[in-house]
């Protein structure tokens, strides 16, 4: 790719693509403001409704004065900022079959959606659901999913929501050493990091699940949660190829800005399982 070929508005929206096939967790969020951040601003405001009260009807009599309705809001800020700047000498350009600037785009988009799925799963504090296991293992584990499950369905999430659950490889690995039959189709199966699902649960893994060590316990907080319970929103603010003064070599950097934030804390369930570690 020659320097002059550089189009931003094309190679932005080749990132965002490459983004995507990146993601898990960023994939398994809310992502329909995004439309507005990108266009507005740092911000925008999630507006919701409260409950809807449901009476009796009687017949030929009129009914009560209309509910009024209460609102809820809050704003998913862009509070994080990521960059990538890196460069390709002209001599390995030259020789470089296939180009070498593809294939460091694809890396950069992988390295910046690890940096966003980090941010997901460090929200496992925002709910108050919790299935605790410290000596997690493959006779244990379709059980703490289970209840973790009832606990969303004690929060009125149905069967007919879509609910995810992530975890790290180390609790993957309990799961198919306990021999469930995950369902899958060739559909779900392209979805990065998708491992089956149990009972209508998809199930993916990540590396990028947060860990925590306490007296010889591995800690994994793994998160089962619907898709609308986080919310994301990203920005591609500025990406821009240059020559380095005192380099034969072209460049490019990029600013990747996004928010994330726990919008409904009730349809998520934190899945504190611990793995002894081997002396």
């Amino acid at each position: 790719m020659a320097i002059t070929n550089f189009i931003p508005t094309v190679w932005s929206e080749s990132l965002y693509r490459a983004l995507d096939k990146q993601y898990i967790g960023v994939a398994n969020c809310n992502r329909e403001f995004e439309g507005d951040i990108k266009n507005c601003g740092s911000s925008v405001k999630i507006c919701g409704i409260g409950t809807v009260n449901v009476t009796n009807y009687t017949k030929n009599t009129d009914m009560s004065t209309p509910q009024d309705l209460s609102d809820t809001s809050t704003n998913l800020v862009i509070n994080y900022s990521k960059c990538f700047n890196f460069q390709i000498d002209d001599i390995d350009k030259a020789q470089s079959k296939p180009k070498l600037m593809d294939a460091a785009m694809k890396i950069a988009a992988s390295a910046l959606a690890n940096e966003a799925d980090k941010k997901v799963y460090e929200l496992f504090e925002e709910t108050e659901n919790l299935v605790f296991d410290d000596n997690a293992s493959s006779s244990t584990i379709l059980s703490n999913i289970i209840k973790a499950r009832e606990l969303l369905y004690n929060a009125n999430v149905s069967s007919t929501e879509e609910v995810v659950l992530e975890v790290s490889p180390a609790i993957a690995s309990l799961i198919l050493m306990a021999k469930i039959d995950l369902a899958t189709d060739n559909k779900e199966a392209i979805e990065n990091g998708y491992l089956g699902s149990i009972g209508g649960c998809k199930i993916f893994v990540s590396n990028n699940i947060v860990k925590s060590t306490e007296g010889g316990i591995v800690f994994n907080k793994c998160i089962m949660r619907t898709k609308r319970a986080i919310a994301f929103a990203e920005q591609l603010s500025e990406i821009e190829a240059y020559r380095p003064e005192k380099r034969f070599a072209d460049a490019v950097k990029g600013l990747h800005l996004f928010g994330v934030k726990v919008i409904y804390p009730e349809e998520m369930v934190l899945l504190d399982l611990g793995i002894p570690q081997e002396e």
